[in-house]
């Protein structure tokens, strides 16, 4: 009798897991650091405190994706899954920092308190599943795709800070990786189309670095060793608003992860159901715990790299576990966290037009298995497109908002999440119909 191996056992050879496990790590990298880059600037820390909260942002990063991806006792979803730090808290806290109102220990504070609260809240939460049907579901996921393009095109131009935005480097750069990626998706086969944006990722680096264009100023100051440490700016203070502003955070994160899980399962034929939903919430919440503890902010579940998933076609778990140890190492080698924060934002834009486009889409073949030829499911679809882009297009609009509602009124995704039930549940009830079903019934007619 054949002995089947288990459906969660990697089948692929160690070379495979390490080059795509690499891989998501070049894609997650730039976004995760940003936000701890864009907070120490804010509070003009000194250059060496900054190197300690982009180190500090990678242990965080790597125990979450380690947690999501293998999965303890009750915590991690057990699929491939990065975690990084969100963008969503990035505005309050800057608010606070340029406010002089607090400091980094008391944004720790609040973000440990905040991870505490999802977990908290998380057993409600899941409760909420049943109000996302597959139109729902597909428009939220889309919704995220469509919000992450606009940063996608940002670096292709260089990046909105690149003093020669647009510049025509820029340009050829993120055209050569995106050329490449596609490429080899055409022509390629199995291992190559897997490690695409890999190679397309590192052939940009070094056309970059051949033309100069890669900034290595300040790795030999860098150490080779140094290990983050808790409580390293100090101990934790809990100011009431900043907790307040970061909760409100938290439950966005959950909004935008309960999607991205279920895109994730999407892809890799394992339904999202209610328990494994909350495995994968408190994860969530466990790890913006830690990081509070171990001077990060708050972590989300990353989109670009469900994008990675989609397009490669790899879908074990064991890969993602790999990152998380890359990120771990990351933090302890500053210097090799350097080398890998150079990759040109450029670079990075080429190869992220194709995976956020992808997210868009797998949005799309979600919402396929409604009936879009009703006119119910299209007036919902109208509602919550219209209400997601108009953060994105016209960001003035909510300028007038009080800062409590800027994580929500700001996201394009909580507002397409927001849209998209209520505009569903008026329309069409806590019920819809699939099309196949609605294409049985004409035939039984």
């Amino acid at each position: 009798m054949t002995r089947k191996t288990p459906a969660n056992v990697p089948r692929r050879s160690p070379m495979m897991l390490g080059l795509s496990g690499l891989q998501h790590v070049l894609v997650m990298y730039a976004a995760s650091v940003a936000v701890a880059l864009i907070i120490g600037y804010a509070l003009a820390l000194p250059h060496d405190e900054l190197a300690y909260l982009i180190n500090a942002d990678l242990l965080c990063a790597g125990f979450g994706t380690l947690i999501q991806s293998a999965g303890v006792a009750c915590f991690g979803i057990r699929m491939p899954v990065i975690m990084g730090a969100s963008f969503v808290s990035v505005g309050p806290l800057v608010a606070m920092a340029d406010g002089g109102q607090i400091g980094l220990p008391g944004m720790f504070g609040a973000t440990a308190v905040s991870g505490v609260f999802a977990m908290l809240i998380v057993p409600l939460f899941s409760r909420l599943l049943v109000f996302f049907p597959p139109l729902v579901t597909g428009l939220v996921i889309t919704s995220i795709g469509l919000s992450l393009l606009p940063v996608s095109i940002r670096w292709v131009g260089g990046g909105a800070q690149a003093g020669n935005f647009a510049a025509l480097g820029h340009l050829v750069l993120a055209g050569l990786v995106f050329v490449i990626i596609l490429l080899i998706n055409r022509l390629g086969r199995g291992f190559w189309v897997n490690i695409s944006v890999l190679i397309g990722l590192a052939s940009g680096y070094v056309a970059a670095a051949a033309f100069g264009l890669v900034n290595w100023q300040g790795l030999a100051e860098r150490p080779w060793i140094e290990v983050i440490t808790p409580f390293h700016f100090g101990m934790w203070t809990f100011p009431p608003a900043a907790v307040a502003a970061l909760c409100i955070v938290m439950i966005v994160t959950l909004v935008e992860s309960t999607g991205m899980f279920m895109a994730l399962g999407d892809m890799v034929d394992a339904p999202v159901d209610r328990h494994r939903l909350n495995r994968g919430l408190l994860a969530d919440g466990l790890t913006t715990a830690f990081s509070g503890l171990f001077n990060g902010f708050v972590h989300t579940s990353f989109a670009q790299n469900v994008g990675l998933v989609g397009m490669t076609g790899v879908r074990s778990r064991f890969v993602t576990v790999v990152s998380g140890g890359v990120l771990l190492a990351l933090s302890l080698c500053p210097k090799a966290a350097f080398v890998v924060a150079a990759v040109p934002k450029a670079v990075l834009g080429g190869a992220s037009l194709i995976m956020f486009g992808m997210i868009a889409a797998a949005g799309l073949n979600v919402m396929s298995q409604a009936d879009l030829s009703a006119r119910s499911n299209q007036l919902v679809v109208a509602i919550a497109l219209a209400f997601g882009l108009m953060p994105q297009t016209v960001p003035a609009l909510f300028a007038g908002w009080p800062d409590w509602a800027a994580p929500i009124v700001h996201s394009g995704i909580m507002l397409t999440t927001i849209a998209a039930v209520s505009s569903n549940l008026l329309l069409n009830g806590r019920h819809h119909t699939p099309k196949q079903e609605c294409r049985h019934d004409a035939a039984g007619h």
